[in-house]
């Protein structure tokens, strides 16, 4: 009678404790309760662009504050980990756009900026712009045959108006970048559908999914204590299940020894080798790219051609007197306005519970940084908080009150750019990658860059992890 194989646990190394990075490890302790996990960060902390910061002696979020909650990764993972019980909707999402010296409200139906009813953007657009909005023409050939910039295409179809006044400054929120740059198939995925089938752009917005009880669900959410919280409770689920979580963990190389992966992390001059059975990279484009460089190189020059945007927040703390009257979520300034603040989010009045942090203080934030677009981010924090509190002002009508705490987070490179073909080059790298027993690629520079995108990455990463492992337990590979 034959002795089974001596096998030992296997161990799987995830580069960047992002919430990508995070999820990804959370996600293969579930298909697989014995590996052994290891999380290798780089930076101080875990989290990524999920970071809260304490202001006038209250926390609150400084990177990412709400998640789009019509797709189900990100509550669903707040649930996970302890956090489902504070899941809340905005107290309002109604926000303005600032056009020609004065605000108006955004329409409502919109997808991506572009209106259902064309004249619900009068005021922001001019009469002759709705008009031309209202006689959407054909593009040019028929049907797209191949990507296209978002700006090229829905100029030509509706007006540069709708493009420079509702879309820029949308996606400027989401992506810091330029409508005229973006993909339409990446970045607006349902316009890009519609413009397959040669349909109208002014459907609007699609139904929003209900929820389990059929009611309609909100279509954003956030965490009481804000966002930041959500990448501990994820860390402390880690620790809890035996996870290792490394920071201050810089990884320089990655090699193939035998049938496994060595990780080299550290300096050059005391450097650290990991072994792994696995590696999920869930870093930004470059870094991913250097790390691939001698297993996938096709990947790895794709992922050094993507560019990122560089963005700051600015959060004050002003006095709450001489801002009791102010609604709405917050307010979206065009480029074509020539200003610092690319967005300003009244925070005190989106989210409930940071307005209820203080009687004497509110919290509100603006940001600045587009894509190609350096000066602003040049000026020091000083600089940074004076031309906040100057534009937002402006935009309100009135001088802000005086500013009683602030706090500058700059996010360098944070957002990579879906230039115009970036499905086609994600499918290129991911067939490049998929060469290499055990390794996979996860975060914002492939499949969407908000959270329930990201994790839903992190997500498919660990699976096929998983897979592989499993696959090569059942040949007597694992170790």
């Amino acid at each position: 009678m034959s002795s089974a194989p001596v096998t030992t646990r296997p161990h799987v190394a995830v580069v960047g404790g992002g919430i990508a990075g995070l999820a990804a490890a959370l996600e293969v302790l579930d298909a697989l309760p014995d590996a052994a996990v290891t999380v290798l960060e780089a930076g101080e902390r875990t989290g990524g662009k999920l970071r809260s910061e304490s202001v006038a002696g209250h926390r609150v979020d400084v990177g990412a504050e709400s998640v789009l909650a019509v797709r189900p990764e990100a509550v669903d993972l707040m649930a996970r980990v302890g956090g489902g019980d504070d899941v809340v909707a905005p107290a309002t999402t109604s926000a303005s756009v600032w056009s020609r010296g004065a605000l108006y409200p955004m329409p409502r139906a919109t997808l991506m900026g572009v209106p259902a009813d064309p004249f619900s953007a009068r005021g922001i657009l001019t009469d002759d712009e709705v008009t031309r909005l209202a006689d959407e023409q054909p593009w040019a050939g028929g049907a797209p045959s191949g990507d296209v910039s978002v700006g090229e295409y829905v100029s030509a179809r509706l007006g540069p108006a709708v493009v420079d006044r509702l879309v820029e400054p949308l996606l400027g929120g989401v992506y810091a970048g330029h409508a005229r740059r973006l993909s339409l198939q990446a970045t607006m995925p349902v316009l890009w559908e519609r413009a397959v089938r040669g349909e109208s752009l002014l459907g609007g917005r699609p139904a929003a999914p209900s929820a389990s009880d059929g009611s309609a669900r909100p279509p954003f959410a956030g965490l009481v204590g804000g966002l930041g919280r959500l990448a501990s409770l994820v860390e402390d689920a880690l620790r809890a299940r035996g996870a290792l979580v490394r920071t201050g963990a810089v990884v320089r190389g990655l090699e193939r020894v035998g049938d496994r992966w060595r990780l080299v992390v550290g300096s050059a001059a005391a450097p650290d080798a990991v072994e792994a059975d696995a590696v999920v990279l869930a870093v930004p484009p470059a870094p991913a790219g250097r790390l691939l460089a001698g297993h996938a190189p096709e990947a790895s020059r794709l992922l050094g051609e993507v560019e990122t945007a560089s963005t700051a927040v600015v959060t004050l703390a002003v006095h709450r007197a001489g801002l009791t009257d102010v609604t709405g979520s917050g307010v979206l300034v065009p480029p074509v306005e020539g200003r610092v603040v690319k967005a300003s989010t009244f925070s005190f009045a989106k989210w409930a519970w940071v307005g209820a942090l203080s009687r004497d203080v509110v919290h509100l934030r603006a940001s600045v940084g587009r894509a190609g677009e350096h000066a602003a981010l040049r000026r020091d924090d000083t600089e940074l908080v004076g031309l906040a509190r100057t534009e937002v002002g402006e935009l309100l009508g009135r001088p802000l009150p005086p500013v009683v705490d602030h706090h500058v987070q700059r996010w360098g490179g944070a957002l990579p750019q879906y230039a115009v073909g970036h499905v086609g080059r994600v499918a290129a790298v991911r067939r490049d990658v998929a060469r290499l027993p055990g390794v996979e690629v996860a975060g914002a520079s492939y499949d969407g860059v908000g959270i329930p995108a990201v994790i839903a990455s992190a997500t498919t990463a660990a699976h096929a992890v998983a897979h592989h492992l499993s696959t090569a337990a059942s040949r007597g590979e694992a170790r």
